[in-house]
């Protein structure tokens, strides 16, 4: 930063996301949600530095070079459904050129007919309407250039598929259709009858290769729909990570700004959570969410140690909302 200053925009980030399985990042604009999925991808700012491994089989990618991640992982390894897709799309070129080049090179399709057949199918797996396929990135909605852009993303069949935001400027039906068909690209199917959890199956999308998901995103709607697990950040920080079906349903988050998250929803209580989030280069010695908690006491002035999935000093219980933890423990077992 200007004078040598340096913010910490991702701290401590610790998680992983199996085969057959999608991990939804939630939280806060401003919270790091972006900055750690630039940096998986290596599309940080020159000046940005990075500390850490982020292993994808048997490649690290904070090490890999710039060839590397070019050649053989951005679209094949990894794909990314990015934040901005308007800006992400090449202005000077229509989304039927742009995708039948996407699926040239990751797909080997080759022969006029062969590429036009397969980048409307591309199309059709996101709901972009073929009758766009021959306009610019500018003559589309901000919700066309989303699918656009998802479409793109979907062409490698990549075993890890970043998507940020990949909701923005959709209505509610598009928003379902679009997680659900990022949910097939996992080869997993829906919730299972029993326990409320999602029956992976064997993860196998019909290739032989299974794949994994992250999705990041304020649409907490679209998270229930499409996850497995749910890791929220705060300040730059993962504070918890939960079963989705605990997260949203019983028990419920264990930290308080997860569960603020949750109240906040207009479906739920509809109670913002007070105050701002810390500036990242002003940040406290201790819990960064103590300002805005309403358990916050004089241990909150120390740094919280992670317990149970959440980092807090004063976590909510299983007891708290009704729930006998050991009963629960007991049937999944």
């Amino acid at each position: 930063m200007p004078g040598g200053r340096r913010i910490a925009a991702v701290t401590d980030a610790h998680f992983d996301v199996a085969p057959g399985e999608c991990l939804a990042l939630i939280g806060e604009s401003g919270c790091g949600k972006s900055v750690l999925a630039s940096a998986l991808l290596g599309l940080l700012p020159a000046n940005a530095r990075v500390a850490g491994q982020a292993r994808l089989g048997d490649l690290d990618l904070l090490a890999a070079d710039e060839r590397t991640l070019a050649r053989t992982v951005r679209g094949r390894r990894i794909g990314l459904i990015p934040q901005s897709p308007a800006a992400h799309l090449t202005p000077v070129r229509t989304i039927r050129s742009q995708l039948e080049e996407t699926v040239a090179q990751l797909a080997g399709v080759r022969g006029r007919t062969a590429l036009r057949r397969a980048a409307e199918a591309a199309a059709e797996r996101a709901a972009f309407p073929a009758d766009h396929l021959d306009r610019h990135p500018h003559e589309l909605s901000g919700g066309l250039a989303q699918r656009a852009a998802t479409a793109l993303a979907l062409v490698g069949d990549a075993p890890l598929l970043l998507a940020d935001e990949p909701t923005t400027g959709l209505d509610r039906d598009l928003v379902d259709r679009t997680v659900d068909e990022l949910r097939r690209h996992l080869g997993a199917g829906d919730r299972a009858s029993a326990g409320g959890h999602r029956a992976h199956g064997t993860g196998d999308p019909g290739n032989g290769t299974a794949r994994a998901l992250l999705v990041i995103t304020h649409d907490l709607a679209a998270a229930e729909r499409i996850a497995d697990r749910v890791a929220v950040m705060y300040a730059g920080r993962i504070v918890e990570v939960a079963d989705a079906t605990d997260f949203f349903g019983t028990p419920g988050p264990r930290h308080p700004y997860s569960r603020g998250l949750i109240r906040a929803l207009p479906d739920r209580e509809f109670l913002p959570i007070p105050g701002m989030p810390p500036e990242l280069g002003d940040l406290p010695d201790g819990c960064a969410f103590a300002a805005r908690c309403d358990r916050a006491t004089g241990v909150c002035a120390t740094p919280p140690r992670t317990a149970g999935g959440a980092a807090c000093h004063h976590p909510h219980t299983s007891r708290e909302n009704g729930c006998d933890a050991t009963a629960q423990e007991d049937v999944r077992a």
